[in-house]
């Protein structure tokens, strides 16, 4: 009995000891915080600076990260966006490559009838837009041809109907955005649409929009490939052309594939079936997870893209943050004298250096807390004007665990960096000197705050000139010669047979207002080329070599103002 007795009072003391730790814990942490609001409450707009320095490169910081997080995410809205790639294809000409897109219809044909590496081999028009018409309401919106398994492929979400839809050949499925456009609250289910005034097709599946931080977001609807071959003469006719570069594949490998070790097999597809090709073709599987951050190629080779863009923004974010951490250090340092006697007192009853590093961690962590909610509040309020200059969509995710993981790991770690020299700094104070008054501050002791400010000023300089640059940039961009003249300027589609028969009236028609001084027809947009062709023959020419020429088909008075 007296062995339990014992047992029991010493499974008590030792609960009792460690409720009594965990109280004097709470109770030092509690007075701690309490002293950092009185030390801010008595010092109000030193207190205002540094929360508000401290807030506005927070929330830069916080803007940036949003958006390097919309790039970084780009296209993982598709569940295989890492099995999933675009046939493209390097070409030769004068000694340099060129990588291009394009490719000719009969590829997807090979590739899927001869090589076990994929599960899926799409193939799919231009995002055109094109007229849909439902009784009497017409909308033009862009959309693509696509082969039946572009719906499984692309993981689209569907809410009505199924991602089978596009068996039919005479069938479309359209997202959710186009479907309460189009039909507003009735069933688009079985509805017929008219296409271009030409081809009628049967709603057979609604998807959920696709977002913006995918390189299909203008994809509002999938019309099937059957129907593209039976409404387009050209197209049918290039079911077996391996030089007419017009079109593009998609394709998810097999889980075990490698997309290099693929592209490897299927480099030669193209120049077998026409070994004459002079640009002797080399076809590639660029994976979607590179899309849009590496997008550019130079003479065969991955150059870059938006990555670039990720990391110098990054960097901006990196150093903004950091200018408002030296602000902080500064300002704190600044008024280290006026807390000497502070620290006299507190170390002369007691306390231990560790416990003043404490205080002032708890200051600072508590300046970076206020921080942090101003800053969010700047954040969303200004998110709809850097929406707008940055061309997104960017929203603060409230419901995130993951953003307010990183938000406050961000802000424990910029308290901690921003209070650590100051908290070591003065707690290092010798009580006996502090009291005495003899305490003076050392020859070295401004150093590292003479360090810090010729940090800032050099960051801040860089960023005002690298700022600077970039607008003359931009401005010389927007102003330089483009060789024709951009004011009053329009550009329409003709996506009917209607618009193209009856071209000479709508001119004539546009003449006769007085409004338009001149009209004429184009192949393609004035700032884009959608044809490029070779055979082109002139005197002096080498025999042996291939130029390829950007083409376009234009009216007579196309050179006309």
């Amino acid at each position: 009995m007296t062995n339990i007795f014992k047992n029991d009072a010493t499974k008590i003391s030792a609960f009792s000891s460690l409720n009594y730790t965990l109280l004097n814990l709470y109770l030092m942490i509690r007075n701690y915080f309490k002293v950092a609001i009185r030390a801010l409450l008595k010092n109000k707009v030193y207190s205002l600076i540094n929360i508000v320095g401290l807030a506005l490169g927070m929330a830069v910081t916080m803007l940036i990260g949003l958006w390097i997080w919309d790039e970084l995410t780009y296209d993982r809205y598709h569940q295989n966006h890492d099995r999933i790639a675009q046939v493209m294809m390097h070409q030769s000409w004068d000694g340099r490559k060129g990588t291009q897109t394009a490719v000719p219809v009969p590829l997807h044909h090979e590739l899927k009838e001869k090589y076990s590496d994929f599960k899926y081999v799409v193939p799919s028009s231009w995002t055109f837009g094109h007229i849909l018409a439902y009784k009497g309401t017409k909308l033009n919106k862009t959309g693509n041809y696509m082969g039946a398994d572009g719906p499984h492929m692309l993981s689209l979400e569907m809410l009505k109907g199924t991602r089978m839809g596009l068996k039919d050949p005479h069938s479309i499925i359209i997202d959710e955005s186009l479907a309460k456009a189009l039909f507003l609250d009735e069933d688009p289910i079985n509805k017929i649409v008219k296409i271009d005034n030409k081809s009628e097709v049967k709603v057979t599946g609604v998807y959920k929009d696709l977002p913006n931080n995918t390189e299909l977001n203008e994809v509002h609807y999938l019309l099937p490939w059957e129907l593209y071959l039976i409404a387009e003469p050209w197209v049918k006719e290039s079911r077996e052309s391996w030089g007419n570069n017009s079109f593009q594949t998609y394709v998810q490998l097999q889980p075990t594939a490698d997309f290099e070790k693929v592209s490897a097999k299927i480099k030669n597809t193209i120049l077998n079936h026409n070994p004459k090709d002079a640009a002797k073709p080399e076809v590639f599987l660029h994976p979607m997870s590179k899309w849009h951050l590496y997008s550019e190629f130079k003479n065969g080779v991955i150059a870059g893209g938006r990555i670039e863009f990720v990391w110098l923004f990054g960097c901006i974010g990196a150093f903004v943050l950091l200018l408002a951490c030296i602000n902080f250090m500064n300002l704190s340092t600044a008024r280290s004298e006026k807390r000497a006697k502070e620290v006299g007192i507190r170390k002369a009853i007691g306390s231990v250096r560790t416990q003043l590093v404490g205080q002032f961690l708890s200051e600072s962590l508590l300046v970076s807390f206020l921080a942090l909610a101003l800053s969010i509040l700047l954040v969303e309020a200004s998110l709809p004007f850097f929406n707008d200059l940055s061309s997104k969509h960017l929203a603060l995710p409230w419901q995130s665990p993951v953003f307010w993981l990183m938000a406050v790991g961000f802000t424990v770690f910029t308290g901690l960096i921003s209070g650590s020299y100051p908290a070591f700094y003065l707690s290092s104070f010798q009580p006996v000197k502090v009291l005495k008054g003899t305490f003076r501050v050392g020859r070295y002791a401004s150093l590292p705050r003479k360090v810090l400010v010729v940090l800032q000023f050099t960051v801040s300089v860089t960023l005002i000139i690298g700022t600077i640059a970039v607008f003359r940039q931009v401005q010389f961009a927007k102003d330089r010669p483009v060789g024709f003249n951009r004011e009053g300027l329009i550009y329409l589609n003709m996506n009917t047979e209607e618009s193209y028969k009856n071209y000479q009236a709508f001119r004539t028609e546009l003449l006769s207002s007085g409004v338009v001084a001149n009209v004429t027809k184009s192949s393609s947009p004035i700032t884009q080329l959608y044809s490029n062709q070779i055979g082109f023959d002139w005197k002096g020419k080498d025999p042996n070599k291939q130029a390829l020429f950007g083409t376009v088909a234009v009216s007579e008075d196309f050179g006309k103002r």
